[in-house]
């Protein structure tokens, strides 16, 4: 039997983050709740939850402070809960490492089955790091899928595993042109019901770390009313150790 997946609902609404937890634990996880911002983030510190359904507007830390906290430690699957519309919310949310971000008013299958697509992906710290791995080479860039990490000439980027999920996708399949969906695809996974755009809020973040701009790609190309593609065929794959 698989053993149930714990779940942190930190919402200041309490009838709603009822509902939410019911919803949830109906559907195979197990849940906390927490009501504000401090208690979220230690919440998270000490029972290392697989999952956070995180409102933005919480009092004490809003979610996007305590996001930002809490990708110091954990690398748990966020998913940023907001009442509101504007898209700078939702960027500022996604730029600190949330996955996803659901808009209010929500259904709470939809939350259920958002979260089952999240649980789904490899959760880093879960992972057993083999001896052997590929790296991925090219221009100064080096992916190493083994442990995870980014490095450029000068140093690590430190990705989120979302950035760093998008940027395999298309590093192991060089000048393939990848719509949006593709990558949602791959990354997310099928059951992922979002809008398709959290893809370029995502690459844009990807871009900046890379040090490149839109207008002057080094690594992700944007083709034009299709999507994105890695934009060299040069990139050599090593056998590492």
């Amino acid at each position: 039997m698989t053993a149930p997946i714990p779940v942190l609902v930190v919402e200041d609404e309490r009838p709603l983050a009822q509902i939410v937890a019911d919803y949830l634990t109906k559907g195979g996880f197990v849940v906390t709740q927490v009501h504000n911002g401090p208690d979220a983030v230690d919440l998270a510190r000490t029972q290392d939850p697989d999952l956070i359904l995180l409102d933005l507007g919480l009092p004490g830390l809003d979610g996007v402070e305590v996001c930002r906290i809490i990708r110091t430690f954990s690398d748990c699957y966020i998913i940023m809960l907001t009442a509101r519309e504007d898209e700078i919310d939702k960027l500022i949310g996604l730029g600190v490492g949330a996955d996803d971000y659901i808009t209010k008013p929500f259904s709470p299958r939809e939350v259920v089955a958002r979260a089952q697509a999240a649980v789904r992906r490899p959760r880093l710290s879960k992972l057993t790091t083999p001896q052997t791995g590929d790296l991925l080479r090219f221009n100064g860039l080096t992916l190493d899928l083994a442990a995870r990490e980014v490095s450029l000439s000068d140093g690590p980027v430190h990705l989120t595993r979302t950035e760093f999920d998008l940027l395999v996708a298309l590093a192991q399949a060089p000048r393939r042109v990848f719509s949006r969906r593709q990558l949602v695809d791959a990354v997310w996974g099928e059951g992922w019901g979002g809008d398709e755009h959290i893809v370029d809020v995502h690459i844009a973040h990807l871009r900046s770390k890379l040090g490149e701009a839109a207008t002057e790609p080094l690594f992700i190309d944007t083709v034009r009313g299709v999507g994105y593609r890695f934009k060299t065929d040069q990139i050599k794959t090593v056998q590492s150790r």
